[in-house]
């Protein structure tokens, strides 16, 4: 399988870094192709400026990630939870790649669209401070059902899976190498 790692941490050498990486070893040790980015070396304005209504031109950065999102079977965006949301780096990202005419197409006459990254799968590896369950019962899971409905599933990625890696402050050093851990198996399955 071809598989696309996002890794959305502004900092490489984050526990996001680390998860995305273990990810990576276990797809590839199963013999998967596999290609990581890194959202915090990429150069780009993150900046929306003028919305759909005059589109930027693309930075050479945003057209690879496209190039490698179009190439993948399977996506893996991996990211932290910052204030009940993606950082902001990330979801600028999304803003200014995921762009209409190449992520989905609206219909001219009706209120529907054309979902043009389908036959793609993803999978979202979130992690936040908080426990899961905590983001679920008292945010409405949103950091979670945002990005997955109306980023994923919006643009035709079929199925979108959660690993959701919550108390990332309170986790010992082992308890991080068993995440990290149970991350690289993920990835040798391709799940």
């Amino acid at each position: 399988m071809r598989i696309m790692i996002l890794q959305g941490h502004p900092d490489t050498n984050s526990f996001c870094g680390s998860l995305a990486r273990s990810y990576q070893e276990g797809a590839q040790s199963a013999g998967h192709e596999c290609r990581l980015l890194h959202v915090g070396e990429l150069s780009f304005d993150s900046n929306l400026a003028h919305g759909y209504r005059q589109i930027q031109t693309l930075e050479p950065d945003l057209i690879k990630a496209q190039e490698w999102i179009s190439w993948c079977e399977h996506l893996v965006v991996v990211y932290p939870i910052w204030w009940g949301q993606m950082p902001a780096l990330f979801k600028g990202f999304f803003d200014r790649c995921f762009l209409p005419g190449w992520a989905f197409k609206y219909h001219q006459n009706d209120p529907f669209w054309d979902r043009l990254l389908a036959g793609r799968s993803a999978h979202m590896i979130v992690t936040s401070d908080a426990p899961a369950f905590y983001n679920i019962l008292a945010y409405w899971d949103s950091p979670i059902t945002v990005p997955k409905r109306m980023i994923f599933r919006f643009c035709g990625f079929k199925p979108v899976r959660v690993s959701r890696i919550g108390s990332i402050k309170n986790t010992t050093d082992a308890k991080r190498k068993s995440i990290l851990e149970a991350i690289r198996k993920k990835g040798s399955r391709a799940y």
